[in-house]
């Protein structure tokens, strides 16, 4: 299997910088893609938030295997997560982030009102690694009437704060992280969704691993996808040939462009086309 790397140069200077605005925050809203949701998660958020209220949101659920996003969903609640099924581009399941805001910070709330503080927004950062949506999220979440509410007394210089309602305001820069590459299996489910730069990438191989994953999986969606047969213990390569015989992916006369088919495999994953796939099974 290649070996897929992150090169993230100034990694320890965000690290610095979201240690400095936790200590602003009540609530951390975790985004993760949920097709790989541990993949494309970073270890060192639970150590930063150890005691912030979190929730985790399933981004691109609308990709992932309906099943399997229900397992997810059961596998952070038992971890004492809050969590949510979205679909940031559409807008699938955004609304319903508020009231769990509310919920995962009742502790902090009831605390502020014995305490005589009543109606002071929560406080929320919202983390996670490139392309997994955030931006798309905020702006979702935000809507278009936004206000930043500038600087305030004792929250460091440049930082601003997006007041959503009167209950929650937004700190506006965004946690970015990176993924911790421990196991191979991380950064190969990160290349396959799109959370690496493709240029890093070897898109044939990446194609072929996508395609033992499918057949072993997902048995039956390739076949309909491209209109081919696959019989048992086919390898990949064989598998990219038909596809591109099927989708008449030529270079010269009969030459078969195995990149062109290994990208449009990729690409029809990466979009939903060939089925809602979920790379990752929650394990205890």
């Amino acid at each position: 299997m290649a070996n897929y790397q992150w090169y993230p140069g100034h990694m320890t200077k965000a690290k610095r910088m979201m240690q400095e605005d936790i200590k602003l925050i009540d609530l951390i809203i975790e985004l993760v893609d949920a097709r790989a949701p541990l993949s494309s998660r970073n270890p060192d958020i639970d150590e930063l938030g150890k005691n912030k209220s979190r929730i985790i949101l399933l981004n691109k659920s609308d990709l992932a295997d309906v099943r399997k996003n229900k397992l997810w969903m059961e596998y952070f609640t038992n971890k004492g997560y809050h969590a949510v099924e979205i679909n940031s581009k559409t807008g699938a399941g955004v609304k319903s982030i508020q009231g769990v805001v509310q919920e995962a910070c009742r502790e902090k709330i009831e605390r502020d009102r014995k305490r005589g503080i009543i109606n002071r927004p929560v406080r929320a950062m919202v983390v996670g690694i490139p392309n997994v949506g955030k931006s798309t999220f905020i702006n979702s979440f935000a809507g278009k009437a936004c206000a930043k509410t500038g600087n305030k007394p004792g929250v460091t210089k440049g930082k601003q704060w997006i007041r959503l309602n009167k209950g929650l305001e937004l700190l506006d820069t965004p946690g970015i992280l990176w993924p911790k590459f421990e196991d191979q299996t991380v950064g190969l489910h990160l290349a396959m969704i799109g959370s690496m730069n493709d240029e890093i990438l070897h898109l044939d191989e990446l194609a072929y691993e996508l395609i033992r994953f499918l057949c072993k999986e997902y048995a039956g969606l390739l076949e309909k996808r491209y209109n081919i047969g696959i019989p048992e213990n086919q390898d990949a390569y064989e598998t990219i040939k038909a596809i591109c015989i099927s989708k008449r992916c030529f270079l010269k006369g009969e030459e078969l462009d195995i990149m062109k088919a290994s990208s449009m495999v990729v690409d029809d994953f990466r979009n939903g086309r060939i089925g809602r796939i979920t790379l990752e099974m929650p394990i205890e």
